[in-house]
C-alpha cells in the first residue's frame, strides 16, 4: 500500500495576521561593599548595555527570526539606562503560497525555515540599573519585547537572548493574539504547537535554572519564570573577591543576595531568610 506524504502546509485566505509576542524581564543581581563600588557597577552596566550595544543585540534578534530592520530609535538616559525600539519587516510572501508552519519546539537561533512577511512588528528593549542606598544590593533589569505578525516566530530568539544576558532571574511571557482564516473561512487562533515556553529552551538552560510555569492554554497565554539553581558568591560581588571578605560578613551578604533574588522571583517581599 502506498502511503501519501503528510502535507503540513496550511493555505490561508489572505495575510496571516496572528500577533505573537514574547516578553522578558531579565534581572542581574550584584553586591557592592561601598558607595564607590556601587557607582562603578552602575557605570559598568551603562557601558556594557548602552544604546549602541542594545541595537546590536536587537539586530541579531531580527536576523534570527528572519526580519529586516526598517527603523531604529535608541536613547541613552541620564543618570542611567537605555532604550531601543526597532520596526521590522520581512520580504513579502507570494500571495497564493501555502503557509509553512514551523511548529518544532526547539531552541533557536534558527531562521532557515522562517518564511513570510511582517509589516506591523517591532522589537524593543529598556534597561533599568539601580542600587539599594544602604544594603549594598545592586540590580540590573532589562525589559525586552519581540512582537511579530505573520508566520515568523519570536520564540526562535529565546535561546539567543537568554545566553546573551545570562540572567539570575527571568520572567518570560508568550502570547498569541487575534485570528487568521483558512481558505474556507475557518478562524485559526494559533498556527503552531506549544504547551510550554520551556520546550523552546536548550537543555543546559533547563539544567541551570529552577522554573515554574503558569499557562492559560485556552487563551494562548504562556508564562515561565526562572531562577539560577547554583549560588556562587563570586558571581555577585563587584570589585571584590570572596576570599577578601570575613566569613561572618560572607554569610550576611549571601543572605541579602538570596533574599533579593527570591523576592524578585516570587514577586513579593520576604521579611527574613
Amino acid at each position: 500500500m502506498k502511503i501519501k506524504p503528510v502535507n503540513n502546509k496550511l493555505k490561508l485566505y489572505g495575510f496571516n495576521n496572528l500577533t505573537k509576542t514574547l516578553s522578558f524581564n531579565f534581572y542581574d543581581i550584584g553586591y557592592a561593599l561601598n558607595n564607590e563600588q556601587r557607582q562603578e557597577y552602575i557605570k559598568y552596566i551603562d557601558e556594557e548595555y548602552n544604546a549602541d550595544r542594545l541595537v546590536r543585540i536587537l539586530t541579531d534578534v531580527s536576523n534570527i527570526i528572519g526580519a529586516n530592520v526598517l527603523n531604529i530609535a535608541n536613547q541613552d538616559y541620564d543618570p542611567q539606562g537605555a532604550s531601543v525600539t526597532m520596526l521590522v519587516a520581512e520580504n513579502a510572501l507570494i500571495h497564493d503560497e501555502p503557509l509553512n508552519i514551523d511548529d518544532t519546539e526547539s531552541p533557536g537561533p534558527s531562521k532557515e525555515s522562517l518564511v513570510g512577511h511582517l509589516d506591523k512588528s517591532h522589537v524593543t528593549v529598556h534597561t533599568y540599573p539601580e542600587s539599594h542606598p544602604d544594603k549594598g544590593i545592586t540590580t540590573f533589569r532589562a525589559d525586552i519585547d519581540v512582537s511579530t505578525c505573520g508566520e515568523i516566530s519570536p520564540l526562535k530568539a529565546l535561546h539567543y537572548l537568554i545566553t546573551t544576558f545570562e540572567p539570575d532571574i527571568a520572567n518570560i511571557d508568550y502570547r498569541v493574539r487575534g485570528f487568521t482564516r483558512d481558505v474556507k473561512g475557518k478562524k485559526l487562533f494559533i498556527d503552531h504547537k506549544i504547551n510550554s515556553i520551556q520546550n523552546f529552551m536548550a537543555k543546559n538552560t533547563l539544567d541551570m535554572y529552577q522554573m515554574i510555569d503558569v499557562n492559560v492554554y485556552q487563551e494562548r497565554i504562556f508564562h515561565t519564570k526562572m531562577i539560577l539553581k547554583d549560588f556562587d558568591l563570586n558571581r555577585y560581588l563587584f570589585g571584590t573577591l570572596t576570599k577578601e571578605i570575613k566569613p561572618d560578613d560572607r554569610r550576611k551578604i549571601k543572605k541579602k543576595i538570596k533574599k533579593e533574588m527570591l523576592e524578585i522571583y516570587y514577586g513579593r517581599n520576604i521579611p527574613r531568610i
